[in-house]
């Protein structure tokens, strides 16, 4: 993936035109007949990174963290993004450079840090606790395995699922781990039927968490879901996608869907997207995007739609380009 030192956020503004524009698949779409949505610069980061992780904070501003420049140098560095000055300011840095790491909202409002690697040879089991109130860090209780390339999901009584990963960036985990919030400790739970990394995981309406695809072996992608249940610890399979898939996006709609796209499998891209409905516990394919894509953005709009942006196409082709999904 391209580095660079330029944010963008996705902003709209009333426009005079009542003509109803068809959505095209580029950076600046007609979401209305009133309204346009285009991208604008924003203040630039401090440090230029790539793999790093940003969690929107309880009072709206963005925490970005760690990542990797482009020679590969881990960092600890990290950053807030101020929502009503579109500003960045330096907060302070983790006590572990590290990319390829989770990051999520905990108890307080503070951002739990898990995991990653700072080499890519290896895993790190250590984790870390921002709080925004200080904008300090502390250390908290290690993982019973080191891993990156896993999932993190909250689950409904605050604490924090981790399934998945590698350590050694070949080889895929099946082992989970859960997170208390309050004391700091981790437990081992269920492991998943299958290894993987690269998947994605999604809390569910009823408070369970589902993963889709990944791959074991970081050659054949999964095809495989399994949905994770919270108050017994255990792992069962559910329907599988009609595409293996790992580097995809999953994302939660409001009819209790999750809508997955893109990814790829072997050498191949994937611009095809399904649908998993909660209620049937069944996968159906659904509308392709126009351009394969992996590692893309994906984000639910105020309207239920998603939008889908940017990702690499091909073997080292950067896009800009965007689409919406609904």
């Amino acid at each position: 993936m391209a580095t660079g030192k330029r944010s963008t956020i996705l902003m709209l503004t009333t426009t005079k035109s009542s003509t109803t524009t068809k959505i095209p698949s580029t950076t600046t779409t007609t979401t209305t007949t009133t309204k346009e949505a285009v991208w604008v610069p924003t203040g630039s980061m401090n440090r230029a990174r790539i793999y790093h992780t940003q969690v929107t904070l309880e009072d709206g501003n963005v925490l970005v963290v760690g990542g990797t420049t482009d020679t590969n140098t881990a960092l600890s560095s990290a950053e807030v993004y101020n929502l009503s000055t579109r500003l960045w300011t330096t907060t302070t840095s983790m006590s572990t450079a590290r990319f390829f790491h989770t990051a999520s909202i905990v108890a307080n409002g503070n951002v739990l840090v898990v995991g990653g690697t700072a080499d890519i040879k290896a895993g790190l089991s250590s984790a870390e606790v921002y709080n925004p109130s200080t904008g300090l860090w502390k250390t908290t209780g290690n993982m019973s395995n080191a891993r990156y390339f896993h999932t993190a999901s909250i689950l409904t009584n605050g604490n924090v699922l981790i399934a998945g990963g590698t350590a050694d960036s070949k080889t895929g985990l099946s082992s989970a781990e859960v997170y208390n919030s309050s004391t700091g400790f981790w437990t081992t739970t269920g492991s998943m039927s299958s290894a993987r990394l690269y998947h994605t995981a999604s809390m569910l309406t009823n408070g369970s968490v589902l993963v889709v695809g990944g791959t074991a072996d970081s050659k054949t992608g999964l095809s495989s879901a399994e949905v994770y249940n919270p108050s017994t610890g255990l792992w069962a399979t559910t329907d599988s996608m009609s595409a293996e898939r790992y580097y995809h996006t999953a994302s939660i709609l409001t009819n209790e869907i999750v809508l997955v796209v893109g990814g790829i499998t072997g050498m191949a891209l994937l611009s095809s997207a399904e649908v998993y409905n909660l209620s049937t516990e069944l996968w159906t394919t659904t509308g392709t995007v126009n351009i394969a894509r992996l590692l893309t953005t994906a984000s639910i709009l105020t309207n239920g739609s998603v939008l889908v942006a940017g990702g690499v196409h091909g073997r080292s082709t950067i896009l800009s380009s965007a689409e919406l999904y609904g």
